[in-house]
């Protein structure tokens, strides 16, 4: 046996930011390194996405995580033990061929995850070196754009709003410290205009501001006065995100708007978002229809694909076939990267890299339910992704990893490079928005 094989694996159950049950996987090398990787979990879920393994019954409102804790014990640690944990491809095949099914159902997608992270950072460890680096190996990397929500909505706020999500992109920042510096501004600017109007009323599951509006839209010019309240140029030095998670409120081409007491076909649906497009200065839209609805995407992917990014959270679940087969519909442009979704490092990294192979935005995403673990960060340089969704700029799961990132960023020092508006899959920032060119 080598100093980086696998002589165990344990498992404990921790809690998220929800106050719910998941997995830590602790994985223990021959050589005394050691990794350690907890599972996230998600609110707004698409169906065909790995699924955690949950006990079931009252106890914790039948969301502990025993079984799962038993199955990384058991069956991933006697499958696992004597692996290299440098071969992660490997690794990852074995506990995709110990669950056994298309979605991790038997074991876990939550075990699953947790082993895969685990066994990365005990790689990294072993090799003396930051799980960054260990991905990147001798490849260039870049410190990725931030996708930061202000106001939480959809599944994050109770369906307070039907939009899960409004963010913003520092896309004027030239460091990753600058736009971080700049998300902070309108977090507080944005905090200070709900207080003036008497809506400030806490934060959603992700930290954004709990969304006391009357309308989705009220909830877009908000934004918009939270960016010039903060002294910064909409469209200029952040532009607008949305994630809209239509899968949430949206079947078979119907698309019911609680909060606007409206219901739409998809070609209404497609006339409201196009004219938020042409109002706004929004520069990504993600899961803009429903999962079901593939005509929706592609007719909309084909009218706007050349002017936004359209991001397929729900649509492509973090699936490589899913992204060649919408690189082929021409139904989306960008592919958010969840490892949980996937069920391991190597099928996640699978679904970036078919991504990249298709000139689509990659971007490493955090899940609603989250802990002190800050994996993705490292995904997030180390994969060269481009751009990291985290949440908002509040609640210490979520800081954590916006932390660690200006941490990577100080150790890279000089070599520091930040991917800023590069990264979106729209060549034409500076024309859309009006942001002098570069260069």
């Amino acid at each position: 046996m080598s100093a980086t094989s696998i002589r165990a694996i344990r498992a404990r159950r921790v809690w998220d930011s929800r106050g719910r049950p998941t997995v830590e996987a602790q994985v223990e090398l021959d050589g005394g390194a050691i990794g350690r990787a907890i599972a996230p979990a998600g609110a707004s879920r698409g169906s065909r996405e790995a699924v955690d393994l949950r006990d079931g019954g009252t106890r914790f409102g039948g969301y502990d995580v025993l079984a799962a804790c038993e199955f990384v014990r058991n069956d991933l640690a006697n499958a696992l033990r004597g692996q290299d944990a440098i071969d992660q491809s490997t690794s990852d095949a074995r506990i995709v061929a110990v669950d056994g099914t298309p979605n991790k159902s038997r074991i876990g997608g939550n075990a699953t995850v947790a082993v895969s992270m685990a066994i990365a950072h005990a790689a990294a460890a072993a090799r003396g070196v930051p799980l960054w680096k260990h991905l990147a190996g001798d490849h260039a990397v870049r410190l990725p754009l931030p996708e930061v929500q202000i106001f939480g909505g959809g599944a994050h706020a109770s369906r307070r709003v039907d939009v899960q999500d409004f963010m913003v992109m520092p896309i004027g920042a030239w460091t990753f410290g600058d736009a971080i510096a700049i998300v902070a501004e309108v977090y507080r600017a944005a905090g200070e205009l709900m207080a003036e109007a008497g809506k400030l009323a806490g934060v959603a599951d992700e930290g954004g501001y709990w969304p006391m509006f009357g309308s989705n839209e009220e909830a877009l010019d908000m934004l918009m006065r939270a960016i010039e309240r903060a002294g910064l140029s909409p469209g200029n030095d952040v532009a607008i995100s949305l994630d809209i998670a239509a899968s949430e409120f949206g079947r078979n081409g119907v698309y019911k708007l609680a909060l606007d007491d409206r219901e739409l076909d998809r070609d209404e649906m497609a006339g409201l978002l196009t004219d938020w497009l042409a109002r706004y200065p929004i520069a990504s839209i993600e899961d803009p229809f429903a999962e079901d609805d593939r005509v929706g995407w592609i007719r909309f992917g084909e009218a706007h694909g050349r002017r936004v990014q359209i991001i397929g959270d729900d649509y492509l679940t973090t699936s490589a076939p899913h992204v060649d087969r919408a690189a082929i519909e021409h139904s989306c442009n960008a592919v958010l990267i969840k490892p949980n979704q996937a069920g391991t490092l190597t099928e996640a990294h699978a679904a970036l890299a078919a991504g990249r192979r298709h000139r689509f935005g990659t971007i490493v995403s955090a899940r609603s339910g989250e802990t002190e673990d800050v994996t993705i960060a490292h995904l997030a340089v180390g994969w060269d992704a481009g751009q990291l969704k985290v949440g908002s700029f509040a609640r210490s799961e979520r800081m954590a990893k916006w932390n660690e990132v200006l941490r990577i960023e100080e150790a890279l020092g000089s070599s520091a490079v930040f991917a800023g508006a590069d990264a979106l899959p729209i060549q034409r920032v500076a024309k859309v928005f009006g942001k002098p060119p570069t260069g």
